[in-house]
């Protein structure tokens, strides 16, 4: 199982880290040892003093795919997500700055939230799906898909002109605006719409 995830897919996130627009998705990825684990508590690891929630819609291959045109990419995938991309800020932004890869800030132990699945045919668009994250039962995050820069059927027709898309591949589509630092006794609920997709305690 490969976790390939979207950077920058929001424009209010790239303001918010005063990031650059790209003209192409980013593409990173994350190993399958950051997914945590069901109904696990995530632990902040000490190498970090700044770890951020990124709340992200999630979407699971379904069948083997290369090459895939952007008008047959609906045919890979039956089951839509949410999950958190948590991101070590501090120690990305030295790795920025040397010009090195971002995994250790990505990839660690833990950093992948995987919740929940709907079957896709429960929503009318899958390009006006709401989701938010609340922490601590306040909003924090709030998002549309419909204000991606690249749409589900894009990112999988991009991602597929590199690497072979495979069944139980799961794809980060991207944060909206309002990430921002986890603490100790936090709780992070996520909603795609008005369907609780996973609770986090952090520790």
């Amino acid at each position: 199982m490969k976790l390939i995830c979207i950077g920058r897919n929001y424009t209010d996130h790239i303001k918010e880290l005063a990031n650059e627009r790209p003209t192409d998705p980013v593409v990173f990825l994350k190993p399958d040892s950051s997914v945590l684990q069901y109904e696990q508590p995530f632990f902040i690891p000490e190498f970090s003093n700044d770890v951020h929630h990124e709340v992200e819609v999630l979407v699971k291959i379904s069948k083997v795919g290369k090459h895939i045109d952007k008008k047959f990419a609906h045919k890979y995938y039956q089951d839509i997500g949410l999950g958190i991309d948590f991101t070590a800020r501090d120690l990305q932004s030295q790795l920025k700055d040397k010009g090195l890869p971002w995994e250790k800030a990505k990839g660690f132990d833990g950093a992948a939230v995987i919740g929940k699945w709907l079957p896709k045919s429960k929503f009318k668009d899958l390009n006006a799906i709401d989701f938010r994250l609340e922490k601590n039962a306040d909003i924090v995050q709030r998002g549309n898909t419909a204000l991606m820069l690249w749409k589900i059927d894009e990112i999988i027709a991009y991602i597929s002109q590199f690497f072979t898309l495979k069944t139980g591949d799961i794809i980060f589509t991207g944060t909206p605006a309002g990430v921002g630092k986890v603490i100790a006794d936090d709780v992070l609920t996520g909603y795609i719409e008005d369907t609780e997709m996973f609770s986090i305690k952090i520790k």
